[in-house]
């Protein structure tokens, strides 16, 4: 929703009434290709967890 209302201001009713590959298409086109991240792959993870670790119990 960020995305879409937020950074591609698009009034609501367009952004509720657009699919997933229409979203998809107007961020590429807007911020380049690629541009949505993908899920993050465990090695990625790992280095994020090393770089940012829990501290203490919440």
């Amino acid at each position: 929703m960020g995305v879409g209302l937020g950074m591609l201001k698009l009034p609501p009713d367009h952004f509720w009434s657009m699919t997933i590959p229409e979203l998809e298409a107007a961020v590429n086109g807007t911020f380049g290709e690629g541009a949505l991240a993908g899920p993050l792959v465990r090695n990625e993870l790992d280095e994020l967890m090393q770089r940012f670790p829990d501290e203490g119990e919440i």
